[in-house]
């Protein structure tokens, strides 16, 4: 899959605000209650990451949670990672509270 031009991820982040750019991958902090709450939040991503076929980086301390997402095997940040992004997106806003 072909890797987005910087001006197409400057695009693409302007509607997904809660998202950044950090050391070549997008990505979004999320925080909870308490640890408990997190672990649910990770464990219902993963279903929708197993079913996309593209898995986020995750990075868990206690009540946060960091989500990368960079497509490995094109070497950055493609359309695929965007689609996951807004997915992840929608399923927190519509399902998940912390």
């Amino acid at each position: 899959m072909p890797l987005l031009r910087e001006s197409e991820l400057k695009e693409a982040l302007a509607e997904l605000p809660e998202w950044y750019l950090r050391s070549n991958a997008i990505r979004r902090d999320f925080e909870f209650k308490d640890f408990a709450k997190a672990m649910i939040f990770v464990n219902q991503l993963a279903e929708i990451a197993e079913t996309a076929n593209h898995h986020p980086d995750i990075d868990i301390r206690y009540n946060k949670v960091n989500l990368a997402l960079t497509s490995h095997d094109s070497g950055g940040i493609t359309a695929r990672d965007l689609n996951l992004a807004r997915q992840i997106s929608e399923f927190y806003k519509g399902k998940t509270r912390p």
